[in-house]
C-alpha cells in the first residue's frame, strides 16, 4: 500500500470514528469513554489541535472541539451528557492521571 492511500484510508477510519461517537453512540458519555479506554471525544478533539499545531495551524482547545464536536463543546455537553456520580469521578481522575497528564 502506498503512503497516500494509507493516509486516506486512516482519516476515512477517523472520520467514521467520529460519526459513531457524534452520531451513532450520543448516549456513551465522554467519562465512561475515559474510565474504559483511557481517551474520550475530548481526546479527540486535542489530538486533532496538536496536529494541527504541528503543522503551524493556530489552533486553541476550544476551536479543536468545535470542529470535532461540530458546534461549541458547552451546547454539545448539555445536550448529551449528564452527571457523573462520586464513583465514576473517582475512577475518571486516575484514568486521566495515566492517560492524559503528561508524565515527564
Amino acid at each position: 500500500m502506498d503512503d497516500q492511500t494509507r493516509l486516506e484510508i486512516e482519516a476515512a477510519a477517523f472520520r467514521r470514528l467520529r460519526q459513531h461517537l457524534m452520531e451513532d453512540r450520543k448516549d456513551v458519555q465522554n467519562i465512561d469513554l475515559m474510565n474504559l479506554a483511557g481517551f474520550c471525544r475530548n481526546c479527540l478533539s486535542r489530538w486533532y489541535q496538536e496536529a494541527a499545531n504541528e503543522r503551524g495551524i493556530e489552533m486553541d482547545k476550544e476551536q479543536a472541539r468545535e470542529i470535532y464536536y461540530g458546534m461549541p463543546y458547552d451546547d454539545w455537553k448539555n445536550q448529551n451528557q449528564t452527571a457523573a456520580d462520586a464513583e465514576k469521578q473517582k475512577a475518571f481522575e486516575k484514568a486521566f492521571k495515566e492517560n492524559v497528564t503528561d508524565k515527564s
